[in-house]
């Protein structure tokens, strides 16, 4: 390809336009972006690789005027230093291919121009829209909040780049959504989505989660074994609850990121790793990064893009929707029936555990109440019966049972007291039913 190259540091500019060349491409280099649109009335490229900071003429100006020039379809990529983010992420907005973050290795930008000569090949092919790709996540992620809709505008902006992702929010707030709404419409939705809890593994065994192992590498390592970065390659990593990585093994995790390299437990050969970097935390990393417990060159390397995930107190509008949703996957084809009061009941409390609170107080409304879902039975549940205090309860043993009378109950009140409709209505056999019945007293 054809590549201009505008950089007023004189170092990076030869370096990147020495090893493009060495790449098979034909480079150009500007020593601003004056002297590149001078080139651009001159010459036709594929690429402008651009920095954003530049005398006379900026990378923004110089992005505004191709996209308003004749030449519109030139793939603009800016090089920004981690304090402008702000400012590539309004460029991806007004039209920019992608963005890199200084520092980076010249060979960082090889897979992106890559990508690009694919995306040339493949114009003639039916692409999706930039609307319809909005419209598709407005529909994948329900709410239309305010706060709601700025994190659907930055998965779109997430989605065309290929730049790092830190989710940020509580507990249940929906970050494991986001994280797969944004691979699935990114360029990278072919290859693997690979989740990694990083919770859910002790200390000794989260590098062979993520990078793999050799045989005979620790006790128990009978074969050897792919890591999760093996399993994501090409596709999007994503790192959930990255906060909880122990401190020793943070430096090998920022070395697969950075350098996009990576060794097995017992292994000595360097292994290439063609991912995306999505990551979430519950917790504010800056704190961990003053605690002494999270290394600040890799939280920069992780919040290259930060989306913050409200918490569903801070979006009760958003409740009947999300109800709506949720109760749709649970019931899945059989009917259900809420009640506008039931609505109100749910508006009105906090949520500590959020969207995955909601869920779970749904799915037991809907089983006590028989896919009727009344305000009676969500005070029960929101004011803490069969779920804030089990132990008050007596346990879940006792729960289970109070939900499964309730649900007998509803049942039978439904099918006007014709047992074999309530068996049915229950997906039940009778005679199953007609025993529940008479354990419960009921019969």
């Amino acid at each position: 390809m054809r590549i201009l190259v505008a950089d007023d540091e004189k170092i990076k500019r030869i370096t990147l336009a020495d090893d493009l060349t060495a790449q098979g491409h034909e480079v150009v280099a500007a020593t601003d972006g004056a002297e590149a649109l001078r080139w651009l009335e001159e010459e036709r490229f594929d690429v402008v690789v651009t920095d954003l900071k530049m005398p006379k003429v900026d990378g923004l100006e110089l992005l505004r005027r191709i996209k308003q020039g004749p030449s519109a379809d030139i793939a603009v990529i800016l090089m920004t230093a981690y304090g402008s983010i702000p400012v590539a992420v309004e460029a991806v907005k007004a039209g920019a291919y992608d963005f890199l973050t200084k520092p980076f290795r010249n060979e960082d930008l090889f897979p992106l121009l890559a990508r690009i000569e694919r995306d040339k090949h493949a114009a003639g092919r039916q692409q999706p829209a930039p609307g319809e790709t909005a419209a598709a996540i407005d529909a994948a992620i329900v709410g239309t909040t305010e706060a709601i809709t700025r994190v659907k505008r930055m998965v779109e902006i997430c989605a065309r780049t290929d730049a790092n992702v830190l989710l940020c929010g509580e507990t249940g707030v929906g970050k494991d959504l986001v994280a797969s709404v944004i691979h699935r419409y990114s360029h990278r939705q072919a290859f693997p989505f690979v989740k990694v809890g990083c919770t859910l593994f002790p200390p000794q065994l989260i590098e062979s989660e993520l990078y793999g192992h050799e045989k005979g590498s620790f006790t128990g390592a009978e074969q050897k074994r792919p890591g999760r970065f093996d399993l994501a390659e090409g596709g999007t990593l994503y790192l959930d609850d990255v906060d909880d990585i122990p401190l020793e093994h943070q430096s090998k995790l920022l070395r697969a990121i950075e350098e996009k390299v990576f060794e097995r437990v017992g292994g000595t050969t360097a292994i290439k790793a063609d991912v995306r970097i999505v990551a979430s935390t519950k917790r504010n990393l800056l704190e961990k990064i003053a605690e002494g417990t999270f290394r600040q060159d890799l939280y920069y390397r992780l919040d290259v893009l930060r989306i913050t995930i409200p918490p569903l107190r801070e979006r009760i509008e958003d409740i009947p929707a999300l109800a709506e949703h949720l109760l749709s996957r649970i019931a899945k084809d059989r009917p259900f029936e809420i009640e506008p009061e039931a609505l109100g009941v749910l508006q009105r409390h906090d949520w500590p555990g959020n969207i995955r609170e909601l869920y779970h107080t749904l799915e037991r409304a809907y089983l006590i109440g028989a896919g009727r879902i009344t305000a009676e039975i969500l005070l029960a549940e929101t004011a803490g019966i069969a779920s804030t205090n089990p132990a008050a309860n007596g346990g879940f043993q006792a729960i289970m049972e109070q939900a499964e009378r309730r649900l007998l109950e509803n049942a039978l009140k439904a099918a006007a007291g014709n047992k074999s409709a309530a068996a049915a209505a229950l997906g039940m056999k009778p005679s199953t039913f007609r025993d529940k019945l008479a354990k419960h007293g009921l019969g």
